[in-house]
């Protein structure tokens, strides 16, 4: 981040071992002390490359491409924008349009996106707080299944609201160890994404204090753990399926050599797909064996490691094993089924949804299509989306299906103004210039696209936001 950065002598002792001949410590060193250039994606699912171009001309941010991801970019604000408006707070993210996320961690999706279709069943095996998982997903178009996966139950909360934000709906949530998918989801999957957890040796830019516990032991048990969820990955891979490997970290320990390990005990299941042509000038950070071992001087990022394999034949399962327990979810009842279709079609003219409704207690959820496939392999924290509640007069909607549908509707939308959306999203009621006489819900509009519901109420719209997501802090403009 600056020159208080801390990079103790025995990494940079161990990283001279196994820097590229044509690479500088001097200049890994003066990079590594350096600021981070600010990246962002743009969230293809909820705003268009073209329209956000615009939206970067409309308010003065320079926008400079990032070469492996072509809905990735550096940006660049003015000082004072920057001093008032934390990024997080302005109108383009709070509506799920752009994703903060830095350059390099853009790279493992990419190496993903070639191999994904329709009708997928994908794997995000280590995922919060949902950077990759988003950038997956919008890969996906919304088709087929995207498991996303997180041990720490802190982290999948961050995770959920992420999804929710970004209007995502094909995503199963799921809180395990990696290591158990191997033998419950044995061969399961087209496609998995291995973000390896990692001593994290290539983010010192963010973290100044990134290796304040360094050293070359911790590397080894961290290999230790990362073996582990590599071979559960292949062995939940279908035959045929792609799985990429990546961490933000060095080391070799933790990169090559766990890839090794994997060749090792699959030798004859493994292909090693060589990403040298993955982007133009991606062959100045390709390893002999055809990985991307990303050294941060080199495209002026965070240092990071993504390597691709194709599963050319089955393997024999391990320890396959079976969950236990009722699944507490069942198909809507005609009924239901039919209330729902008939507010959708009647409030905002939506014929209909993309999945399969389902029902827990009152709640209406919406499941992605061939779900069925993978529904009883394991217990999942969280499946589709919640998009209405039954009550005795019919079915109230709920915010998800606004953030992920709303964009469907032809009728009852408003699109909000900066003060709107400010009132919005602490909570407020939002005032209209002018009486209306309309009735029922409204999909709530920023930067075109769905934020959320609100209930038309002659001169107002009533506030429909969850009082979780209600900020109080500085939002969208100042003054």
């Amino acid at each position: 981040m600056d020159k208080t950065t801390y990079i103790p002598n025995d990494f940079i002792d161990d990283v001279k071992t196994y820097l590229p001949a044509h690479l500088s410590i001097d200049d890994f060193i003066a990079t590594c002390q350096s600021p981070l250039r600010r990246a962002i994606r743009v969230n293809t699912l909820k705003m268009s490359i073209t329209e956000f171009l615009q939206y970067c001309r409309e308010n003065d941010w320079h926008a400079q491409p990032i070469p492996w991801c072509e809905e990735g970019f550096w940006i660049t604000r003015s000082d004072i924008e920057e001093a008032k408006l934390a990024i997080g707070n302005t109108d383009i993210h709070l509506s799920g349009c752009i994703y903060v996320q830095e350059a390099s961690s853009m790279l493992p999706p990419t190496a993903l996106k070639t191999t994904i279709t329709d009708n997928d069943i994908n794997l995000d095996m280590a995922s919060a707080p949902g950077s990759k998982t988003s950038q997956l997903a919008a890969y996906m178009g919304g088709h087929g299944v995207l498991v996303a996966n997180e041990l720490s139950s802190s982290r999948l909360k961050a995770l959920a609201a992420n999804m929710k934000r970004m209007g995502i709906h094909n995503v199963a949530l799921s809180h395990f160890d990696g290591c158990i998918f191997g033998d419950y989801m044995y061969e399961c999957f087209d496609n998995i994404l291995l973000d390896a957890p990692c001593s994290g040796e290539g983010t010192v830019r963010k973290d100044p204090n990134a290796l304040k516990n360094w050293s070359i032991e911790s590397n080894v048990e961290i290999a230790a753990v990362q073996k582990q969820l590599i071979d559960s990955a292949f062995q939940a891979l279908k035959p045929g399926g792609s799985l990429v490997y990546s961490t933000c970290t060095l080391t070799p320990i933790e990169n090559q050599q766990v890839c090794q390990y994997l060749v090792d005990s699959y030798p004859d299941a493994v292909s090693i797909e060589s990403l040298a042509t993955l982007f133009e000038g991606a062959e100045d950070a390709v390893t002999p064996e055809g990985y991307l071992h990303i050294w941060p001087q080199v495209y002026d990022s965070e240092g990071f490691f993504i390597a691709k394999f194709t599963k050319i034949m089955s393997v024999p399962a391990k320890d396959p094993k079976q969950k236990k327990g009722v699944f507490p979810f069942n198909p809507v009842d005609k009924k239901t089924a039919q209330t729902f279709s008939s507010v959708l079609k009647k409030q905002f003219g939506i014929s209909e949804l993309q999945g399969t409704l389902m029902a827990r207690d009152k709640e209406v959820w919406l499941f992605p299509n061939g779900f069925d496939a993978i529904q009883a392999r394991i217990k999942y924290a969280r499946i589709g989306i919640l998009v209405g509640t039954t009550h005795k007069n019919g079915i109230r909607l709920e915010h998800e299906f606004a953030t992920a549908f709303g964009h469907l509707a032809t009728q009852n939308i408003l699109e909000l103004t900066k003060t709107q959306a400010r009132d919005y999203f602490n909570g407020k009621d939002i005032r209209l210039d002018t009486t209306t006489t309309l009735t029922g819900e409204v999909v709530l509009m920023l930067c075109g696209s769905a934020i959320g519901l609100g209930k038309w109420q002659k001169n107002k719209v009533k506030n429909s936001l969850p009082r979780d997501l209600i900020k109080d802090d500085l939002l969208i403009t100042w003054v």
